[in-house]
C-alpha cells in the first residue's frame, strides 16, 4: 500500500476529480464559466493582462467594483499547478463585483515549466503587487483579500504567510501534499520530498496570519474533504483565526457558485471577513 490503504490505482483515483465528476460534465461546467466570463471581461473598466512580473504567464486581469476604498479579492485559479489560466474564472465577478468587491485574477506559471517553489513564489509576488497597487484600482491596501480553488486553495494557504493578507478563503485546496507526489500528478510536478515537505501549508503554520475560511463540497472525494477538514482543524489549533465551512451536495465544480452567486455560501463568508 502506498498511501492511507491505497495503492497506486486508488490513490490515482482519490485526487483525480475530472474522473469523479465525468468528463462531459467537467467540460459543461468550463463551457459555462467561459462564456459567462466573456461578459465580465468585456466590462467598463477591466484591466487586463496587467504585468506582476517579466514571465509570459506572470499577469493579472483586474476588475474593479467602481467603489472607493473596496475591498479586493484575488482569486486563485486551480488545475493542479498544472493546468488552466485565469480567463475562464472573471465569471466570479458576477456576484464579487455587485458585492462591492475588487476582483483581480492570478495568472501562474504551469509545471512542468516552472517546479512548485517557483509557482509559489510568483503567487506570493502577484498577491504582494495586488496590495501595494489596491489604491490604483479603487482600493485599499488593508483590505486585500486572497482566495482559490483546488491547486489554488493550497496556493491561497501559501499567500497566508504575507501578514498583509486582510485574510483568505481557501477552497478544495490541497493542504499535505504526500499524496500528490506519490501519485499520478507528479509526472509534471516532479515533487521530492524536501520540496513537497516545504510545500505542504499544513505542515509550516505561520505564527500569525488573518482569519482564514476553509471551505470544500461534501459531494467532492473524500481525501479533498480530509484534507480541508484536517487542515481546518490544525489551523484552529495552532491559534490561528478562521473557521470551517463544508458545503453539502457540491462537487469539485459546482462549488465555485458558491463564490459567483451573490446569494452563495463562500460569498457570504467573504463578506463577513470583510465587514468593517
Amino acid at each position: 500500500m502506498l498511501y492511507r490503504g491505497m495503492d497506486r490505482t486508488a490513490l490515482d483515483a482519490a485526487y483525480n476529480n475530472t474522473r469523479a465528476v465525468g468528463p462531459a460534465k467537467r467540460d459543461e461546467y468550463v463551457a459555462g464559466w467561459n462564456w459567462r466570463s466573456e461578459a465580465i471581461r468585456k466590462t467598463s473598466g477591466a484591466r487586463l493582462d496587467v504585468r506582476y512580473g517579466d514571465g509570459p504567464r506572470q499577469r493579472l486581469d483586474v476588475f474593479p467594483c467602481a467603489r472607493i476604498g473596496a475591498p479586493t479579492l484575488v482569486y486563485i485559479h486551480g488545475g493542479y499547478w498544472q493546468m488552466n489560466d485565469k480567463d475562464p474564472y472573471a465569471f466570479l465577478g458576477e456576484g464579487l463585483l455587485p458585492a462591492g468587491f475588487n476582483l483581480v485574477l492570478v495568472e501562474y506559471t504551469l509545471a512542468p515549466a516552472a517546479r512548485l517553489d517557483q509557482i509559489v513564489s510568483e503567487v506570493r509576488r502577484a498577491v504582494a503587487w495586488v496590495i501595494d497597487h489596491a489604491q490604483d484600482i479603487g482600493g485599499n491596501r488593508a483590505r486585500v483579500y486572497v482566495s482559490g480553488h483546488s491547486a489554488g486553495g493550497h496556493l491561497t494557504a501559501m499567500a497566508m504567510t504575507d501578514t498583509r493578507v486582510a485574510g483568505g478563503v481557501a477552497i478544495s485546496g490541497i493542504y499535505d501534499l504526500e499524496p500528490i507526489r506519490l501519485n499520478y500528478l507528479n509526472e509534471k510536478l516532479g515533487l521530492d520530498a524536501a520540496e513537497e515537505d516545504r510545500n505542504s501549508p499544513i505542515r509550516h503554520l505561520p505564527a500569525g496570519a488573518a482569519p482564514l475560511v476553509v471551505t470544500v463540497g461534501l459531494g467532492e472525494l473524500p481525501e479533498l474533504v480530509r484534507q480541508s477538514e484536517e487542515f481546518a482543524t490544525a489551523w484552529k489549533r495552532h491559534g490561528l483565526p478562521g473557521s470551517y465551512v463544508p458545503i453539502a451536495k457540491h462537487d469539485h465544480f459546482s462549488i465555485l457558485e458558491e463564490l459567483a452567486r451573490p446569494d452563495g455560501a463562500i460569498l457570504g463568508a467573504l463578506r463577513a471577513l470583510a465587514r468593517p
